[in-house]
């Protein structure tokens, strides 16, 4: 082997844990911000964790998850949702209702934020509307008479004529 290619490879291997550690890519880090205690939205954070799952992400194997507890005192969520996106989260899970969801648009008009909520997100103004929330925000809206126009307005696009039965 001659002298040049000798340092050559020298290099190589000496550099080559420095490109490795660069082209791996940092854990995503995800932003879970409840307007209530743990206690109380554990049943949202299960749900959460096995959604996170169901798509290949584990929490501590390959995504991060930062927590804000507003335990109740909705006065805090602006500041943790700010926390959330100084700390240059990938998205953020906003649950507990609608002050979470209003906490976190009031910050970031970049980040992906995912709403639960049990009203109406277009009411809360939360998105412009249902069908195409457009923005950076989308979820799931649990709506209950509110929702019955759109549910006939569905049937009847999916069964345009009435069925008549012969009897």
């Amino acid at each position: 082997m001659r002298r040049r290619d000798f340092i050559a490879s020298l290099g190589v291997a000496a550099t080559w844990p420095i490109v490795a550690r660069a082209q791996q890519q940092a854990m995503p880090v995800v932003g879970f911000l409840s307007s209530r205690s743990p206690a109380e939205a554990a049943s949202d954070l299960s749900a959460f964790r096995r959604g996170l799952g169901q798509t290949g992400y584990f929490e501590g194997k390959n995504v991060t998850i930062e927590y804000r507890w507003a335990e109740g005192h909705y006065d805090r969520l602006p500041a943790m949702a700010a926390e959330l996106v100084a700390g240059q989260v990938a998205a953020i899970a906003a649950v507990g209702g609608e002050p979470s969801g209003l906490a976190a648009k009031a910050v970031t008009t970049t980040i992906p934020i995912v709403c639960s909520l049990g009203g109406d997100a277009v009411k809360a103004g939360l998105v412009t509307q249902l069908n195409r929330p457009g923005g950076n925000i989308t979820g799931v809206s649990i709506l209950g008479a509110e929702m019955g126009p759109k549910r006939l307005e569905l049937a009847h696009q999916l069964i345009p004529r009435p069925l008549r039965s012969r009897c």
